[in-house]
Order: C-alpha cells, then structure tokens, then sequence
C-alpha cells in the first residue's frame, strides 16, 4: 500500500471507533461499527496470501452477522420506545440482541472460534490491532448500557471465555495463537465485572491493551511467531526472552506484575458483592492462562540446546544495550501494581 492508501485507511479505522465511542444515536454507533470494520479489513490482507484473505474473509462475515444482529436490536428498541438514544432504556429483546452481536464483535464465548484462527493467518502487527484496538469500540458500549444487560447472560458467557481461554491454549505453539486464547480470557474478566462495576472494565482493558501491546512489539521486531523460535533465542540474546517472558507472567496475572492488578480488584470487588463462588471458579480458571505461560517460560529459559561450541556463552562477550523501547516495556510489564491503591480511589 502506498502512504496515501495507508493513511486513509488508517484515518478511516481511528474515526470509526471514535464515532463509535463518542455517539449516544444507535445508528451513528453502527456506522461507526461498520467504518472500522471496512478499514480493518485491507490492514488483514497487507501481505496477501491464501492465510491471510482466508482469515479476513472469517473476520468479515462474523462481523457483518454481528453488525446486522446489532442493527436489528436497535430497530427493535426504536418500535418498542420511540427512541434512538442510548442512554434510554433497553427492552429484554434489544439487550439479549446487543449482548449478542457485541459478544461475536469481542470474541467472548461461546462466538470466540474465529479470534484464534484469524490470529494466527495475518501479520503480527496486524494481530494487534485486532486483538487491541478492535475490541475498545465494543466494550465502550458495553459499557453504556451495563445497567440493561442481563447478568446470567454476562457472567455466563464470561465465565466461559475464562474457561475457554485456559484450556484453548493448553496445546498451542504458535505465539499469535496462544495471544488469541489470552484475548478471549481477559475479555471474560472484562465482562464478568461490568454488571458491578462497568469502570473497572474499562481499567482492566486499558492494562490489557498495554501489555498485549508490549508482546506484540517484542514478537514483531524480534521476528518470533512460534514457541520453537522462541526457545532457540535463548543462547543468543538471553536479555531479551528474559523481557518477553516477564510480559508473558504479567499477562498471565502473576504478582507482583501490573497484569495481577485489574484481577485483584476484579475479584475483591466480587467477593464485596458476595459472589464468593463465581470469584473462586475465575481465580481457579485463571491458573490455566498462568500454566500455558509458565510452560513457554520452562521451555525457553530452563532448556537449551544441545551444542558442540560456545554459542551458549557468546552472549557474555557481546556488548548488550537496552532500547528505550525495552525500558518502557519492562517498566509498564512489572512496576504499575503498587499505583493500585492511587486506581481503585478513582473509580
């Protein structure tokens, strides 16, 4: 694509989710929806290939089936009150609906096969705006009419993405993919806390999105795409996989990481809400995201290869220096769970 080209398209995908974020009429919210969705598109098929034009064609027809269920329940909730505002009261038919549509948008259970599959046919910087950018829109109007949605429904349907999410990832070795599961689990956390505390979904996806954006960045510029190639960094660049592993435990919740912040409080403001049985199934579930994670760390930093010279030790004679971008990354992966105190005062 040429820089015009990839301008507007890029223009097109930030304007489609603002117009979403920022409407209160449900037909403004649609076009929004659909601008992102149009523009996403051509950023799937950057490096054409019977992969990637596979996955896009998925994307797009999940997408426009949510789209037209989306739709539907606002005409529904038009008839049934005379309005096109949001902020007005949702009937049962309208909020099933939306929770519906909105939950194949997110990828959340039991609409979440295509998250992985996609994933994993198009370039990793592709991966991540899909997996990051695409999912604001939806839960920003999740979160506008959190007092409408049924809460069977939601925890539901979150409880199985956090399920889902663990044992998908189980037997992964492809790092998009593992990334992908990760996605559908964190969208469960995200959810399942919407009902109480709808801004504290928003925190959590904020925190997401830095660290999955963290990942990203390290798999990209390191060209890393799979556990194997991962492992065999090791003995070459130790500094490294040693920063991609410490992202992999703050995405998987460890403390004291910034990722085990938004599950503390996700699961403290449950336990307050006297939900003890549904904060102990997810806090379990999560040890499934946590296994996955903490295998990949065994088989890349635990186990070498077998080698007949000094390429295990080479590293030591090199002169290893730290990008900015590394200290960014390492700073936001591990440091932020002391301001937790200073975050849950603001919401």
């Amino acid at each position: 694509m040429n820089t015009l080209t990839s301008s507007t398209i890029y223009i097109t995908l930030f304007s489609g989710t603002m117009v979403a974020l920022f409407s209160s009429h449900w037909l403004l919210i649609w076009i929004g929806l659909e601008m992102s969705l149009l523009a996403i598109l051509p950023i799937l098929v950057s490096k054409p290939n019977p992969r990637s034009i596979e996955a896009a064609s998925k994307y797009f027809l999940i997408q426009a089936t949510a789209s037209m269920i989306f739709m539907m329940a606002a005409i529904i909730n038009f008839y049934s009150t005379g309005e096109w505002s949001i902020s007005n009261a949702i009937n049962h038919l309208s909020s099933f609906m939306l929770t519906m549509a909105l939950s194949m948008k997110m990828g959340l259970a039991p609409f979440h096969l295509w998250v992985p599959e996609v994933t994993q046919g198009i370039p990793l910087m592709s991966g991540l705006i899909l997996l990051t950018w695409q999912k604001i829109a939806p839960i920003s109007i999740m979160f506008q009419i959190a007092p409408s949605i049924n809460f069977t429904l939601i925890t539901i349907m979150a409880l199985m993405s956090i399920l889902l999410g663990g044992w998908g990832g189980l037997n992964q070795t492809q790092l998009r993919k593992i990334l992908a599961y990760s996605s559908i689990a964190h969208m469960g956390w995200m959810m399942v806390i919407i009902p109480f505390d709808p801004t504290l979904s928003i925190l959590n996806l904020l925190i997401y999105i830095m660290l999955t954006t963290n990942m990203f960045m390290l798999l990209y510029y390191n060209k890393k795409t799979s556990t194997l190639s991962l492992s065999s960094s090791w003995n070459k660049s130790p500094l490294l996989v040693s920063i991609i592993l410490i992202v992999l435990m703050s995405l998987g919740g460890l403390p004291p990481l910034t990722g085990f912040s938004p599950k503390w409080m996700i699961i403290k403001e449950l336990v307050s809400n006297n939900n003890i049985i549904l904060s102990t199934s997810m806090a379990i579930s999560a040890l499934l995201n946590l296994y996955f994670y903490m295998r990949l760390i065994y088989s890349t930093s635990l186990t070498l290869f077998p080698s007949p010279n000094n390429i295990k030790i080479k590293w030591q004679f090199e002169n290893t220096k730290i990008s900015p971008l590394m200290s960014t990354i390492v700073i936001t992966s591990t440091m932020f769970l002391p301001l937790t105190p200073t975050l849950s005062t603001l919401y």
